[in-house]
């Protein structure tokens, strides 16, 4: 199974639209296709983003259902070191749970944000990913 970490984008987009990739890669999430990786960090920003911002309060109930999923599926990180990467200083965490994870992708929305690969961590969009994913599932039918 393949570790990711979601930044907090991904998850708000999976709540206000269920037909989008970014629902597609968190439904990879709930079928145990893919690993999501969090650190304290990043948990407290998708508590913040998710449940307390006005446009997600008639998404209320899926904004929860999807931080269930994430407190049963994620593995939990410590980051011990402070990363600088990111023009945004906040998705710096998102980078740092990466390295901690040693994850193989971090998957955002806002891809310009971010260097193209971190360490061992390549940044992707949602698209990118799933383009990634079912071709990886066209070769083991092969």
């Amino acid at each position: 199974m393949i570790r990711v970490v979601l930044d907090t984008n991904i998850l708000y987009s999976a709540i206000l639209q269920r037909a989008g990739l970014p629902a597609a890669v968190f439904d990879l999430v709930s079928d145990g296709l893919l690993i999501p990786c969090v650190s304290p960090a990043v948990l407290a920003e998708y508590h913040d983003v998710l449940l307390e911002r006005p446009r997600l309060r008639p998404y209320a109930e899926r904004a929860h259902s999807v931080l269930e999923i994430l407190a049963k599926v994620a593995i939990r990180v410590e980051p011990t070191g402070v990363v600088t990467e990111s023009r945004d200083e906040s998705d710096n965490r998102f980078l740092e749970c990466a390295e901690a994870a040693d994850a193989a992708y971090l998957v955002t929305g806002n891809i310009k944000h971010f260097p193209e690969r971190y360490k061992a961590t390549k940044v992707v969009t949602a698209r990118q990913l799933w383009a990634i994913m079912m071709a990886a599932g066209r070769e083991e039918k092969q």
